[in-house]
């Protein structure tokens, strides 16, 4: 035991990672005739730590660019969806203190598809994310110190220097112009 030394230090005790597909359906304002374009933008998220699961709640926008009135026109439909994310966490250290939770997007929310449901009126969106949480703790290691009197072995190869190359490499500084 006299060689061992405990340090408390910060340090990832527990992860989880989620994938979600979700689909979401948009009532639009006018009848829509086809969809020309989709995506998702202004996604945030904030987290907390409840037992053994991460708790994510965010919400991001969904685009939905569409003709309609038999093609003669295209709008753009946004709306705001919010959502709720339980991510199971899997700990590496049961006694830990201090603990944050850190959530990384692995993957933004992005429309995998998007059609026309109920006889033409509404539009299916499906959306997916990752992400993963991760918590940070104080917890301890265990590391293995040597006696003090302990010094790395270094290598040294010997090196001589020349007075006369520095000579040599001197007098052709100071001439440029015999050389000419």
């Amino acid at each position: 035991m006299k060689h061992l030394r405990q340090i408390v230090t910060k340090a990832v005790v527990a992860k989880g990672k989620k994938r979600t597909e979700s689909c979401e359906v948009l009532c639009p304002p006018n009848t829509p005739s086809s969809i020309l374009g989709c995506w998702v933008i202004n996604h945030t998220c904030q987290s907390k730590k409840q037992g053994k699961y991460v708790e994510i709640t965010g919400k991001f926008d969904i685009n939905v660019w569409y003709a309609h009135h038999d093609h003669s026109k295209t709008s753009v439909f946004t709306e705001t969806i919010h959502y709720k994310d339980r991510i199971k966490l899997h700990y590496r250290d049961k006694d830990s203190t201090g603990e944050e939770v850190h959530v990384r997007v692995l993957q933004q929310p992005n429309c995998t598809e998007a059609i026309i449901i109920e006889k033409g009126t509404k539009f299916q969106v499906t959306v997916e994310r990752e992400l993963l949480a991760e918590v940070v703790g104080e917890t301890t290691i265990c590391i293995q110190v040597q006696d003090q009197e302990f010094e790395e072995e270094w290598a040294f190869s010997e090196e001589s220097s020349s007075s006369s190359s520095s000579s040599s490499s001197s007098s052709s500084e100071q001439n440029p112009s015999s050389s000419l």
